[in-house]
């Protein structure tokens, strides 16, 4: 790397940002809240998909005093559809330990900042950076793909010694006198322009200094190691019902969808046929629902749903409206709508 590179870099990136920035709200007025808001909820999650939420969390909770006053299952509540629904939790906890411990302002820096619930480096290094003009590189995938290509990087994106290698780099390219402007451009790039498909090589502010343009290389760049084999669970849903109330229970543990509602559960790592769900259930004749695919990122859940008519209401029963009102994973929404539970 030649001693004017790391200059040629940011400058050309923060150029091209100042032409092409998206007008996303907590842009205009970057305040701690809502760029932490913001970068939560767009942690796997595409702009386009996490927007919405955004501005539906600041309506509800305009200030973090706002957001940690409420209860965790309302937060749950409104990030429904989301996913990775640990992300509300340490969102929850976050807030009030802003409030409690930090009289509702977040920390002024970037090891501050790391002490709080759900905030690593990424997302501490975003908020240092654009609140508080900390010089600390944001390392995510746009910034991994946008570095691997310009500079020929082919260790593994995720082998444990990348966040190294990318956030030293990072470090020092970023431009000391604009960082806010830096971390937001170098996303943006990867995010809009230097893209995993179709990258827009023709028409690149770092063209003459990218290795990956220069050797062909756009389509090997970034290295990743083989994904996880995705596993497969198999789960039987028995849906007691008492007259327009429903069985439902609290997912506890550190399994998934924790602290959503769903029903009891089966479950099986391979697919059950009628007479072993008979043998499961000690039931004989039950209806069965189609089965429903729900597909996470390293894993596929094959769900079917028995409605199990009950005399009385038994405990955990819930009224449909108030149902409606109980956070619950995609997959049990689903099935509630298809059956006409919810409207």
């Amino acid at each position: 790397m030649s001693k004017t590179l790391p200059k040629n870099f940011a400058t050309g990136l923060i150029n091209w940002y100042n032409e092409h920035k998206r007008a996303l709200p907590w842009r205009s007025d970057p305040q701690p809240y809502r760029v932490w808001l913001s970068e939560i909820i767009l942690q796997q999650t595409r702009v386009s998909q996490g927007l919405p939420y955004y501005h539906r969390f600041v309506e509800r909770f305009p200030t973090v005093k706002d957001l940690a006053a409420a209860s965790e299952q309302e937060v749950l509540r409104l990030w429904q559809g989301l996913g990775y629904y640990s992300r509300a939790r340490n969102l929850h906890k976050c807030a009030k330990q802003v409030c409690e411990n930090y009289n509702g302002i977040f920390p002024q820096n970037f090891e501050g900042l790391k002490k709080l619930p759900g905030i690593g480096d990424y997302t501490a290094a975003a908020i240092a950076s654009i609140c508080y003009k900390e010089p600390v590189a944001v390392v995510d995938g746009n910034v991994y793909r946008v570095m691997a290509r310009v500079f020929g990087i082919d260790t593994p994106i995720n082998s444990p010694k990348a966040k190294t290698i990318f956030f030293d780099l990072g470090n020092q390219l970023i431009d000391k006198a604009q960082p806010d402007q830096y971390n937001q451009a170098v996303m943006e790039f990867g995010a809009l322009h230097c893209t995993p498909k179709n990258p827009q090589c023709e028409d690149c502010p770092l063209g003459k200094i990218c290795v990956a343009r220069q050797k062909g290389l756009q389509g090997m760049l970034p290295v990743k190691d083989k994904k996880l084999k995705v596993r497969k669970r198999y789960f039987y849903y028995l849906v007691r019902k008492s007259g327009q109330w429903l069985g439902m229970k609290k997912r506890e543990g550190k399994d998934i969808w924790q602290g959503l509602y769903d029903f009891d559960l089966i479950e099986s790592a391979t697919p059950l046929d009628e007479k072993a769900l008979a043998l499961q259930t000690g039931k004989k004749k039950i209806a069965w629902s189609a089965e429903y695919k729900h597909v996470l990122t390293h894993q596929t859940i094959f769900a079917r749903f028995a409605v199990l008519e009950t005399k009385d209401k038994e405990e955990n029963y819930f009224s449909l409206k108030k149902i409606a009102a109980l956070p619950k994973p995609v997959l049990i929404s689903k099935f509630l709508e298809d059956m006409g539970f919810l409207k």
